[in-house]
């Protein structure tokens, strides 16, 4: 296996897990009746069988952790009770953002992937496991959207500070 495709599994594994607890801290706020709990539920819910997945790779291919997992779980527990303490709209933009940037990263890992099998190193299972659950996150953002993330109070700045602290989150975890 090339050092790279470790590397995407540590950092995917590492972002569904945040994921997860980011969920969690919004779920914990607003309730599980609460404005939106329907919809972060059943995000959640993916989000849970998307790290079950790469936990699966990880494993499968000797894959170590990020070893900032635990940083990770009160950070994104953290970012999920703050935002959904700034109202539903927040919990929505805080979705959003953290969507945005997890489409893009797919994308880029797609693009690595189709690169290396143009070579001849090609890994059909990652590569279509990163393009289901792409589609998935897509349909997150796009919910967090229409459920109202751009209402939420300084959504420029709000989304824009999430979306630069998922960026070095994703740094980090490659390299950690």
């Amino acid at each position: 296996m090339r050092p790279d495709t470790k590397r995407m599994i540590r950092v995917d594994q590492a972002g569904e897990y945040g994921a997860t607890r980011i969920y969690a801290g919004q779920l914990a706020v607003l309730g599980e009746r609460g404005p939106h709990a329907t919809e972060i539920r059943g995000m959640a819910l993916q989000e849970a069988e998307h790290l079950a997945r790469f936990n699966a790779l990880a494993a499968d291919r000797r894959v170590r952790p990020t070893a900032l997992q635990p940083f990770w779980s009160v950070a994104g527990y953290a970012l999920g009770a703050a935002t959904a303490l700034i109202g539903p709209e927040a919990a929505m933009a805080c979705t959003a953002a953290v969507e945005e940037e997890i489409d893009r990263h797919y994308s880029r890992q797609l693009d690595e992937l189709a690169a290396a099998a143009e070579g001849g190193d090609d890994d059909p299972e990652l590569a279509g496991t990163i393009e289901a659950f792409r589609e998935d996150e897509r349909e997150h953002r796009d919910a967090a959207l229409a459920a109202g993330a751009e209402r939420a109070p300084a959504y420029p700045l709000l989304s824009g500070a999430i979306r630069l602290g998922c960026r070095l989150a994703i740094r980090l975890s490659e390299r950690i």
